[in-house]
Parts: C-alpha cells; sequence; structure tokens
C-alpha cells in the first residue's frame, strides 16, 4: 500500500468537497483473488491493520467474530465468504464502516488506494462475470483500464445481519392521488422502500440510478407541460438516494431544483450516509429533509409530512 493508514484516512477526510460534483472516491481492495472491490469512502471511518479476532457462538454465516476497538464492540464481516470466494491467503487489513446505522468492520485481503471518479462512468452492471453477481451495485472502469466492482454494502449487511421487518403501517390520505418517486440503486433498498409506500397505499414510481430518475421526471414533466397541468399533480414528493451510479442523489436534486416545473415538489434524502456532514451535503445542494436508511417508521413518517405540508 503506497500511503500509511495515517495518510489514507486524511485523505478520506477531504471527502466532503465532492459533494454536487458528481464524482466520488472509492477506496480499492481485495478479498484475495485478481478481482478489484471499491467502497464509497463516505462509508469507511478508518482502516487498520487485522487485530485479534474474538470468535464467539451463534455467530451469522459470514460473521468471523468481534473486536474491541477504543471501547466500542465490532462485528467483523469476512468478504470474501460473503463473496462466496474461497481464500486461504493472509488478510491484512480491517476496513471500519458506518452506514444505515451501523458499525462494523470489512475483513479483506489488502487495500490498495484511493480513486476519484465521475458518477457517470460509474454504471450499473448488465452482466456480472463474478461470484459476487447480485452483491454488485456498479461497476466503474479505471484510467488504466482495471475494472472495479462497487459493492452493494446494505445487501451484504442485510443478508448477515437479517433484513428490517417492515411493521403494519396507516394507510395515507392524501387530498389528490400524487405519487412518490423514488430512485435508489440498491435492489434491498428498493424492496423496502416499495413495502413501505405499499403499506401506506401510496403510488410510486422508481429508477435505478440518478440519470435514470432525472430522464423520467423530465419525461413526466413534458407531459404535464403538454396537458397544461403542473407536475404536482402527478408527483408529490422526490425521495433520493445520495450515491448512484451515471448521477448522484446531489446532482439530481440541484438539477429538480434549478428546473421550476418542480417548483413545490420536496426532496427528501434517504440514506445510509447518515453522518450531519452528509446531511449538510444534501442541504448545500436544496435537499428539504433528509432520513437515514433503514427505519421503516421514520421513513414512513416523513413521507407523511412532507405530502402534508406539500
Amino acid at each position: 500500500m503506497g500511503h500509511s493508514d495515517y495518510q489514507l484516512m486524511n485523505m478520506i477526510d477531504q471527502k466532503a468537497r465532492l459533494a454536487g460534483s458528481n464524482k466520488m472516491e472509492l477506496l480499492l481492495f481485495s478479498v484475495g483473488g485478481r478481482e478489484a472491490f471499491g467502497i464509497n469512502v463516505f462509508k469507511v471511518r478508518e482502516v487498520c491493520e487485522v487485530m485479534p479476532i474474538t470468535k464467539t457462538p451463534n455467530m451469522p454465516n459470514g460473521v468471523e467474530g468481534i473486536i474491541s476497538l477504543r471501547g466500542s464492540i465490532i462485528p467483523v464481516i469476512d468478504l470474501a465468504s460473503c463473496l462466496s470466494m474461497p481464500f486461504d491467503g493472509t488478510r491484512t487489513k480491517l476496513i471500519i464502516t458506518e452506514f444505515s446505522s451501523h458499525t462494523q468492520a470489512f475483513l479483506v485481503a489488502d487495500v490498495d488506494r484511493i480513486v476519484r471518479v465521475d458518477w457517470d462512468h460509474v454504471k450499473t452492471p448488465q452482466s456480472v462475470a463474478s461470484n459476487a453477481v447480485g452483491l454488485i451495485t456498479a461497476i466503474t472502469e479505471l484510467s488504466d483500464g482495471k475494472l472495479v466492482s462497487i459493492l452493494d454494502v446494505e445487501q451484504i449487511l442485510a443478508n448477515v445481519i437479517g433484513e428490517d421487518v417492515v411493521p403494519t403501517l396507516e394507510p395515507l390520505e392524501t387530498r389528490k392521488p400524487v405519487s412518490v418517486f423514488f430512485a435508489d440503486d440498491s435492489g434491498i433498498a428498493r424492496k423496502k422502500i416499495i413495502e413501505v409506500l405499499e403499506k401506506m397505499k401510496l403510488p410510486y414510481q422508481y429508477a435505478v440510478n440518478g440519470a435514470e430518475a432525472w430522464d423520467k421526471l423530465k419525461a413526466v414533466a413534458g407531459r404535464a407541460d403538454q396537458e397544461k397541468r403542473p407536475v404536482q399533480d402527478t408527483i408529490g414528493l422526490v425521495l433520493t438516494d445520495a450515491e448512484m451510479p451515471e448521477m448522484d442523489g446531489y446532482v439530481l436534486t440541484r438539477h429538480i431544483k434549478d428546473d421550476k416545473r418542480f417548483d413545490g415538489i420536496p426532496v427528501l434524502m434517504h440514506s445510509s450516509l447518515s453522518s450531519v456532514a452528509n446531511q449538510k451535503l444534501g442541504q448545500q445542494v436544496g435537499v428539504d429533509a433528509y432520513v437515514p436508511k433503514f427505519n421503516p417508521e421514520d421513513l414512513a413518517k416523513m413521507i407523511g409530512n412532507m405530502l402534508a405540508k406539500a
């Protein structure tokens, strides 16, 4: 690894400058084979050398054990096991991650470096020749031609600790039959959002990334123009993830807020990136409210409040 871990984390501390630029930084790592994987540095708290891991009984599949890090007990997830990639070599690094209101360590073979990529060069995988198919949310190609698979870490976490159960929710009465438009690249996130909206008896439309979302929203606005009615008659709320291939949620929000046709339609950011810094980044581009993934009651309450105000 070219940089010391300390220097690496100093670089991660500079990540907040990227919001609204449609760029992100990936921490590259390997789990033992030749395949390169990446995780958005927004989700990384620190990188450290492997330390003693305590085995405990009844751990879920994929959990190697636990570590004590500065007084906190953190589960260690073996990514090679989660990705069904056999590996008998040495695992040298722990990537301490924070997302979806959980802190966990990913056990990996080695950490490479941080690279900056444009979201429009990050593509939704069409067909992935990898054992990790289903757990890869996007693919990007580096300047040297190297392909990097970006993991759906929310899905990995759900596979390991189980999915949040969506409780019974009260149907929402709205003054007119408007739909919620949402954008999220994670399959598990889309599934959970749909469960919430269906239990609230709310119609919905969705997209799997920001670029697709913006195309679909412009098409809705175009039809509304032709029919000489406001877009608000069709869409009551836009719910967006923060990090998505091709166009992130910050740039999507800025497009929506810069287009007068969407005046009066609130944007709710729903993200596993739940730090105060990320909420401030959303506010800079015009996000109206922020709800962290994934608490179904909180999401339902926020959707209800925002539709009532709109």
